[in-house]
């Protein structure tokens, strides 16, 4: 497939070239035109673009903001990382599957080899850039059935990267499951959307927002159809009791996917359902009718993935029960959301609440998908499905070994990581929402702790399930630190996935301690007014 070379990274570079080309340009189109009522541009159903969504008659398919440009650069650089990561990943074909009696010289089968190799690593990373383009695409999307589109298009590159490592048994195994599962989520989904389109006439978010609100009470066609769209959701952000096929396809995959499924593809699940549940069924006045749906399924999530952690051996099994837990904690500031309607409530809660999400999904591809490109080094050794196979790495590789427990801490939430912000975020946004406008210490300590809001206590429940996660986070430092290793000799050099790893420690202490938090919180915080104001 290329005629000028046969290296087989050839392809990786180019895909990681263009990964870090589109985030480059995002920035500099946030920089050079910051967020303003202005900095908005909608293409319609004609393909015409407009500097502006007011006044439009038109619908409006895709939105460019300050918001999608931040989920394009949160994509793009989790995408990225995954493709540095492979390029000492990728196994040679296997010998038997080359044909060489024909052979044109000594060294026609090397070539051959090469040839092979360079082919795999293109549809790889072809799958990885067709992952990019779903997800923009959502990113993007202001109309319910391009957005479901965006979400497909990524969702097939990922059932097939899941299961790419067909040298391993488990790989074929997990992406079918995962195949299967999500097939039925999407065509309950698809349903869904036929089911809004009957209803509404239009798919369209700002009509169906506007046809929400004249609601006097809600009509039943449009309820069933929005609990099939949330169907689809709960699959992609592994919310109980939707999570079942993630587990499997975390520890089938190879780490580096896992680590995309868990950063950048639970990302994508979370925009859709801020979009379906904040922008469209947000009402005027009140709480929204979903809070105590969602605020019950956080409080599952997290507790049922903190506690499948405790008794998982496999490290991307533990990671992925460790990721479903995550998703709960999200679910919580979702659903304290819907008690400060951001149409009728405090605005700054809202846009507070918002900011929380987006900035731990953004830190979350540093130390998440930084554990799973440690596992990635224990992978090209042919270990990594054991927590055993952490035994001594502190005596191997020390800096990789203080980069893997900076990454565990930063999962459970400890200060002063940049996982601990992105908590405190979470909980702040929370308790603000649980809080406001209700609690009077005028008749005592008893009588306001009875006026607050029942969305404080999955506060409480977060605190709660970060010291429970502490437990499996610190197994995994001990036997790095306190146990002898099976051998001395040191890892596989792989100098780029070195440097994607050191890329996510310097990442995680930078966003936490560093100087760069308050300007990831501003950014979050810019993104998140874009949002609201959709």
């Amino acid at each position: 497939r290329f005629a000028l070379t046969s290296s087989p990274r050839v392809p990786g570079i180019i895909a990681v070239v263009t990964l870090l080309f589109s985030i480059s340009l995002a920035l500099w189109s946030q920089a050079s035109t910051p967020l303003t009522d202005y900095n908005v541009w909608c293409i319609t159903t004609s393909g015409e673009a407009y500097s502006s969504c007011l006044g439009m008659t038109e619908s409006t398919l895709l939105r460019v903001d300050g918001f999608s440009r931040l989920l394009e650069v949160l994509f793009y650089g989790s995408l990225m990382l995954t493709g540095v990561a492979t390029w000492s990943r990728l196994p040679a074909t296997p010998r038997n599957l080359i044909h060489s009696q024909k052979l044109a010289g000594p060294h026609e089968d090397e070539r051959i080899q090469q040839l092979l190799d360079n082919r795999r690593q293109v549809d790889f990373h072809l799958l990885l850039l067709m992952v990019a383009l779903g997800m923009s695409v959502v990113a993007l999307a202001n109309d319910l059935f391009v957005l479901f589109v965006g979400l497909e298009l990524a969702s097939l590159a990922i059932y097939v990267l899941v299961s790419f490592m067909k040298e391993e048994s488990t790989g074929p195994e997990a992406g079918m499951k995962y195949f299967i599962v999500g097939s039925v989520s999407s065509a309950i989904g698809l349903y869904g959307l036929s089911l809004l389109y009957l209803w509404n006439g239009s798919l369209d978010i700002s009509d169906l927002s506007a046809s929400w609100a004249a609601m006097e009470t809600i009509d039943p066609l449009a309820l069933v159809g929005l609990a099939f769209v949330l169907v689809v959701i709960g699959f992609k952000v592994s919310a109980a009791p939707f999570h079942l096929a993630a587990p499997d396809a975390y520890s089938g995959a190879s780490a580096p996917i896992a680590g995309m499924l868990a950063t950048a593809s639970k990302a994508m699940g979370f925009v859709v359902l801020l979009r379906v549940l904040v922008t469209i069924t947000m009402p005027e006045s009140g709480s929204a009718f979903w809070v105590g749906t969602v605020g019950i399924i956080a409080a599952v999530t997290m507790t049922w993935g903190n506690l499948g952690a405790l008794s998982s051996d496999n490290p991307k099994r533990m990671l992925a029960y460790s990721s479903v837990a995550h998703a709960g904690y999200l679910l919580a500031a979702v659903a304290a959301l819907g008690v400060n309607s951001s149409r009728a409530g405090d605005h700054d809660i809202s846009q507070l609440l918002v900011a929380a999400i987006l900035f731990h999904l953004a830190v979350l591809v540093l130390f998440k998908l930084g554990a799973f490109l440690v596992i990635t080094m224990l992978e090209t050794e042919g270990r990594g499905s054991r927590v055993e196979d952490f035994h001594g790495l502190a005596k191997r590789e020390p800096l990789i070994a203080l980069a893997m427990i900076v990454f565990m801490l930063s999962l459970a939430g400890v200060p002063p990581l940049s996982g601990f912000l992105s908590k405190m975020l979470l909980v702040s946004g929370v308790i603000d929402a649980s809080v406001h406008h209700t609690m009077s210490f005028d008749d005592g300590l008893v009588a306001a702790a009875r006026s607050l809001h029942w969305i404080f206590w999955l506060a409480l429940l977060v605190f709660l399930n970060s010291a429970l996660s502490l437990f499996y986070y610190l197994r995994v430092g001990w036997v790095m630190f306190f146990e002898e290793p099976p051998t001395k000799r040191r890892m596989v050099y792989a100098p780029f996935l070195r440097i994607a790893i050191m890329c996510c420690l310097l990442g995680t202490l930078a966003f936490g301690i560093g100087p760069l938090a308050d300007h990831l919180i501003t950014l979050v915080s810019n993104a998140a007014t874009a949002f609201l104001q959709s």
